[in-house]
Order: structure tokens, then C-alpha cells, then sequence
């Protein structure tokens, strides 16, 4: 554990019943939000692991007429 981790929870301890409570609600809820950061991290993932496939030929390309009449039909 860093002594900046240790020093935030020495601190957080030194609060009220109540106060810790909504401490740790916020940071309980903070792990359900990834940062943009964290997106953008996910989203490399999932598209160097979608790449990986494609050339793999485990999936196959759809031309992307075929994708643009899709998305106009959906939307018509």
C-alpha cells in the first residue's frame, strides 16, 4: 500500500459514522463509472481483438455499401 493510500485512510478514519458512509458510496459508485481514459483503453481492446480476427479469417468484412443500405433501411 503507498503512503499516499495509507495517509487517505488514516484521514478517511478520523470521520463521522455518516461521513465515511457517504465516502465510501462515492467510491463505491466511481467504480462503475470508467473514466474516458479507461474507455478509450476498452475500446482499443475490442478493436485490435476485433483487427486480430479479421485477419485470422475467423470474421469476415461486410462492404460498406452493403452496411450504409442496412443503416438507411433501419432508419427509413
Amino acid at each position: 500500500m503507498s503512503k499516499k493510500l495509507e495517509e487517505i485512510i488514516n484521514d478517511a478514519m478520523e470521520l463521522g459514522l455518516e461521513e465515511r458512509a457517504q465516502l465510501a458510496g462515492t467510491l463505491l459508485l466511481s467504480l462503475d463509472e470508467p473514466s474516458e481514459s479507461e474507455v478509450e483503453r476498452l475500446w482499443l481492446q475490442e478493436a485490435e481483438r476485433r483487427l486480430q480476427e479479421y485477419r485470422e479469417g475467423k470474421v469476415k468484412g461486410i462492404p460498406a455499401e452493403e452496411v450504409f443500405n442496412r443503416a438507411i433501411g433501419d432508419i427509413s
